[in-house]
């Protein structure tokens, strides 16, 4: 599912117009990248919750030179998925 068919399916089980319902997804998705940033995490109860994970920086090799290369540390985002969530997904 892509956001323009996530669009359509919010749209017509709350009964929106297909352009508010556009404007309710880009507002949910804003709200939870700009709380991420933040570093805050986001959730959702029944669903699951957004959060940022740190990666420690690591060393690598390069496949093709074989030489080691240093990966630096980030952030990541990433979702953990709640137990109605994952229940539903498993039939």
């Amino acid at each position: 599912m892509n956001k323009s068919e996530l669009v359509e399916s919010v749209a017509k089980k709350s009964g929106l117009s297909n352009k508010n319902a556009a404007s309710a997804v880009s507002a949910v998705l804003e709200a939870i990248k700009d709380a991420l940033a933040n570093g805050d995490q986001v959730t959702l109860v029944g669903f699951g919750t957004f959060l940022v994970r740190e990666r420690a920086a690591r060393q690598g090799v390069n496949p093709r030179t074989k030489q080691k290369v240093e990966i630096p540390a980030v952030k990541a985002p990433a979702f953990k998925a709640g137990k109605p969530l994952k229940d539903a997904v498993n039939g």
